[in-house]
């Protein structure tokens, strides 16, 4: 079954995402990634929080999930995290949209999570690479996000350098919204591309900041 683009998905959820975060500041990073989750029709989206960082994003992407009738899982490093997260998301959010979070390293948090089709990582977390590398791609493909990627700790960043051995990266995007949204579609495992970003016509997509008015073109 392949991911098909759903504008009309998309466009819903960037609309309530604008609504619902209104009162945060993160430069449009919520808006965007929620509307990116919910066109791609992401089934497990999955998010690495870094401790006392922005709630919107989180918010926009378990709206994301209620569109696409998915899974929203957040990591998080330890139980003093999770306790901060949970509190953060009831305070922004209704209890329905509070998503399932998972506790511990990299490596223990990211174990259960097969399937990933939609991963965001804060680049604030130290360990943010390891996340990325161990991460099971859903077999028709991913996207994978850096959010707060100018303050990544690693000169000359590559994708490929970061994933798994083997990981096909089919293209990959930085947008200068927030900190920075560097932004990759992985490969399917049957070596094709679904995720609609390979085949057919590139298009260009233009996102405006809602708080600042600045206007962002990219091709897709």
């Amino acid at each position: 079954m392949k991911l098909i683009w759903s504008p009309e998905t998309a466009s819903k959820a960037y609309i309530e995402t604008v609504k619902s975060c209104e009162k945060f500041k993160e430069s449009g990073v919520a808006e965007l990634l929620s509307a990116m989750a919910a066109g791609w029709n992401a089934k497990l989206i999955v998010e690495a929080w870094s401790h006392d960082g922005p709630i919107a994003t989180s918010v926009g992407l378990a709206i994301a999930a209620r569109a696409t009738g998915g899974r929203h899982v957040c990591v998080v490093p330890d139980e003093r995290s999770r306790l901060e997260y949970a509190a953060a998301m009831r305070n922004a959010a209704s209890s329905s949209a509070i998503p399932e979070i998972a506790v511990g390293e990299a490596e223990t948090a990211m174990a259960g999570l097969v399937g990933v089709d939609f991963l965001v990582v804060d680049c604030k977390r130290r360990d943010f690479a390891r996340v990325l590398r161990l991460a099971k791609v859903c077999h028709r493909g991913a996207v994978f996000a850096c959010k707060n990627a100018w303050q990544r700790n690693v000169s000359g960043f590559r994708w490929q350098w970061a994933l798994e051995r083997g990981t096909r990266v089919v293209r990959s995007v930085f947008l200068p919204v927030g900190k920075g949204l560097d932004i990759a579609h992985i490969g399917s495992n049957s070596g094709t591309s679904t995720m609609g970003l390979k085949k057919g016509p590139s298009r260009w997509i233009k996102h405006v900041d809602q708080r600042s008015g600045e206007e962002h073109v990219f091709r897709k």
